[in-house]
């Protein structure tokens, strides 16, 4: 997504995924659904949201993302007004387990199979892509000169990344900061080039979820924290000290 957008700040929730999984989760949630379905109004919100903010803001992707990036963010505030709705009228008994699920919760987390089968499939068609993505940080136009296909390989990183998101968050709802800060920390290392960068941003950031993870289920057992509010707590001190070495 950074490099889609050319933005440090871009992250795998920017385009709405979360909101639109989150809205869609809760209101199963309210309606008193079981996990396999909740699980499947997340995957489908997800990819509502992505198909949403293609129509609105993918017209113009081969000559200039900012329209893509704008419906993202416009999306992603309607959504989270909309989830603050449904929060506002939702029963109180089941309020603990909305919050549990837009703050990240791997408790419920299931079919190791087919996220180990999406995690080797997204990392060998990232991969193929590495040399494009290198690139792809230069000006379009000079992109382009070299022979890139900006507006193909754009659409392929708006896809691959946004159905990853959707999976995820499906799965564990949405943990904040792991595809934010993991990058920026690697770069910081030394992972220049995509063909490394990749690789070790899935190592790097599935170690750090799984820390927060082990972190969550002991440090005020047996109440167990949220996953997210981990992942940020461990995440932003690391990379305020990796932004003050030279």
């Amino acid at each position: 997504m950074q490099t889609l957008f050319r933005n440090p700040l871009a992250e795998p929730y920017l385009l709405g995924v979360s909101g639109g999984a989150g809205l869609l989760a809760l209101l199963g949630m309210a309606a008193g659904l079981a996990w396999p379905w909740i699980s499947l109004l997340a995957f489908a919100g997800s990819l509502l949201a992505l198909a949403l903010a293609a129509a609105l803001g993918g017209r113009l992707l081969a000559r200039d993302h900012t329209p893509l990036l704008l419906a993202g963010v416009m999306l992603a505030a309607g959504f989270g007004a909309l989830i603050a709705l449904v929060l506002s009228v939702a029963p109180a008994e089941r309020l603990p387990g909305m919050l549990f699920f837009l703050m990240g919760d791997l408790a419920w987390v299931g079919y190791p199979a087919l996220l180990w089968a999406v995690l080797a499939l997204a990392l060998a068609v990232a991969l193929a892509l590495a040399a494009r993505l290198d690139v792809l940080q230069l000006a379009p136009l000079k992109a382009a000169s070299l022979g890139v296909a900006v507006a193909p390989t754009r659409w392929t990183l708006f896809a691959l990344a946004g159905a990853c998101t959707a999976l995820v968050v499906a799965q564990a709802g949405s943990i904040g900061f792991v595809g934010l800060m993991v990058p920026h920390a690697l770069r910081r290392l030394g992972f220049s080039g995509h063909r490394l960068l990749l690789p070790a941003a899935a190592l790097g950031g599935g170690s750090l979820l799984v820390l927060a993870d082990a972190l969550a289920r002991t440090l005020i057992a047996p109440r167990e924290l949220p996953v997210g509010v981990l992942t940020a707590l461990l995440g932003v001190p690391l990379m305020l000290w990796l932004l003050r070495k030279p």
